[in-house]
This record gives C-alpha cells, sequence and structure tokens, in this order.
C-alpha cells in the first residue's frame, strides 16, 4: 500500500466518522426532523460523500443508533429475565425512558411506521415479544393491572418524546418523573378504574417481522 492510497483510506475513515459523530448530534437534539444535506453541513463534508459512504437514509440512521440500540436491546432483555416481572418492567419503563430523553432520535427511529431496516425490524420484534412475556408475568403476579397491553408502553414513549426544553438535564428530570407518574398508572390496584380500547400500535411491527 502506497503512502497516498493510506492517506486516502484514513480521509475516508475520517469522513464517515465525522457524518457518524454528525448525525448522532443531530438527531439526538433533533428527532429525525433533520434531512442529509443538515448532517453533511454540521460535519463539514458535501452532499456527494455522505451519499458515498451512507447511500440512503435508512443506512445513516442505522449507523447513527446502533450503540442505542444495542444499549435498549439489554435493557429490555434484563428487565425481561429478572426474577421479579414488577421489578423488571420498573426498570424497563425507567431506563428506555431515560434513554429517550438523553436521544430522541432512537425512539422516534425504535417506533416509527412504514419502512424500516430487516434490522431494525427483528430487533424490535423482539423486544416487543419479550415486553408482552414480562408484562404476563408481571399480570400473574398480581403487580400489573390486568388491562395493560404492550402498547401501553410505547405510547408512553411517545408521550415522552416532547418532554423538557434544550436543557439536557431538564429533559432528564422530567423523563424520571413521567416514568415514576406512568409505572403508578400501571399498577394493579383495586382502585384502577377500566381503560378505554388500546390504540393497537405494536400488530404492525411484529407482523411485519414474522
Amino acid at each position: 500500500m502506497t503512502d497516498e492510497t493510506s492517506h486516502l483510506r484514513s480521509d475516508a475513515r475520517e469522513n464517515r466518522d465525522r457524518v457518524l459523530q454528525a448525525a448522532r448530534e443531530l438527531f439526538g437534539a433533533r428527532g429525525l426532523d433533520v434531512t442529509m444535506r443538515d448532517v453533511a453541513r454540521h460535519a463539514g463534508v458535501g452532499p456527494a460523500t455522505l451519499y458515498r459512504r451512507f447511500p440512503t437514509r435508512q443506512h445513516l440512521v442505522d449507523a447513527a443508533f446502533d450503540d442505542e440500540l444495542e444499549l435498549c436491546r439489554n435493557i429490555v432483555l434484563e428487565g425481561a429475565a429478572h426474577p421479579d416481572p414488577w421489578r423488571g418492567l420498573r426498570s424497563v419503563v425507567e431506563r428506555t425512558v431515560e434513554l429517550n430523553a438523553r436521544n430522541q432520535g432512537f425512539v422516534d427511529a425504535l417506533v416509527a411506521a412504514g419502512q424500516v431496516s430487516d434490522r431494525l425490524a427483528r430487533h424490535r420484534a423482539e423486544l416487543l415479544h419479550a415486553m408482552a412475556g414480562l408484562s404476563l408475568r408481571a399480570k400473574a403476579a398480581g403487580r400489573l393491572r390486568p388491562d395493560f397491553v404492550v402498547d401501553d408502553l410505547l405510547l408512553v414513549l411517545l408521550a415522552a418524546r416532547g418532554l423538557g426544553g434544550d436543557d439536557p438535564a431538564e429533559r432528564l428530570g422530567a423523563a424520571r418523573r413521567f416514568a415514576a407518574l406512568a409505572l403508578d398508572s400501571f399498577r394493579a390496584s383495586a382502585t384502577n378504574e377500566r381503560l378505554p380500547e388500546p390504540a393497537r400500535v405494536v400488530g404492525a411491527v411484529l407482523r411485519a417481522a414474522v
């Protein structure tokens, strides 16, 4: 390998890293309402360089949220494996709502309707199935209200999307309080009032990965 070739490859790696860092910063702060041109501008590269590294928006989204996807997977699977199903559910709700506050774009990608990559679709289905099993265990233990459905957790994440302002600490504090309120509403109690029919936002995700 010549010095020139090595230099070109090093430049390519640096450009890719800059694009990914820019995408993570913009998606995390503003959600997915960010254009590819915004990312290129923030990274200090031209659109051609961006598209050479990431041919489609979905390629960029997948790469930008790779770490968050693995973290979310660990959160859900650890919660689902907890011997106390209520404590497991509580851990999932608290940690995913905090993840939402720290990175608004990730939850947008996780619950996005329509076409997503095969990898994201498989991960979503795995996590939703794990949550369904955990909720059944929590109901059987008498800790989770019987009319809870997994869709309710997605509603919590969607509702938490707009918590707080531009200040990260403010968003995190609001997220923790919101998670506590949500968990209180999920807890089984003799005073629970019957809920309206659930909004079925999970079914299409599960069917898409079968």
